[in-house]
């Protein structure tokens, strides 16, 4: 069987390297004599997929150029929520990749406890998209009970305060692109104090 393995510390976790991951994740390799065709690993937070070793795992997994992805845990393979980590798994598996977890021994979609699993993170998933749901719109109200315009964005000033004001109630970055309509990185930009950015 030909194996990717992912391994992956972020910037933040001090005093944590891959090098902590990938000597058993060799090894457990070696011991269920899997082919390991290719090694991903990162210094990335898992908090999106826009990581260059992450998104280049998915690129050569559409090409079925091995057959399963072995990790250390799922929060070392993504903590983006279980909404974007379900569709990552299931990603995986319409190009018939499957992945196993070395250290959630259940977390395996060739072993037993497959369907339950995935079951579970479907419906932490669909409540995980309820609450989502549920933020966007209470933000959009509690901004338009203090007289801020919503609609369709345009960039003047005004905009630039609905967003500010979308985030001060806590909505993320994603939540609040979303609701009106631009990009993540305009999101950004319009959160980034004025000089903050060299300008």
């Amino acid at each position: 069987m030909r194996v990717a393995i992912y391994a992956r510390v972020s910037t933040k976790d001090k005093g944590q390297t891959t090098d902590n991951q990938l000597p058993d994740l060799r090894r457990y390799a070696e011991a269920h004599k899997f082919d390991v065709v290719q090694e991903y690993i990162e210094e990335e937070s898992a908090g999106t997929g826009n990581r260059a070793q992450f998104k280049a795992l998915f690129d050569d997994a559409r090409k079925r150029r091995f057959d399963v992805v072995l990790f250390w845990s799922l929060d070392r393979f993504s903590r983006e929520g279980a909404l974007a980590t379900l569709n990552y798994l299931n990603q995986l598996e319409s190009w018939g990749v499957g992945y196993k977890s070395f250290s959630e021994q259940y977390l395996d979609s060739t072993g037993l406890f497959k369907e339950a699993i995935v079951s579970i993170l479907a419906t932490i998933a669909k409540q995980e998209k309820v609450r989502l749901s549920e933020r966007v719109k209470a933000g959009l109200a509690r901004t338009a009970a203090k007289g801020t315009r919503l609609g369709p964005p345009s960039k003047d000033q005004a905009v630039v305060d609905q967003v500010r004001a979308l985030k001060a109630t806590g909505m993320s970055n994603q939540a609040i692109s979303k609701a009106m309509h631009i990009s993540p990185s305009t999101v950004a930009k319009y959160l980034t104090p004025v000089g903050a950015d060299g300008a």
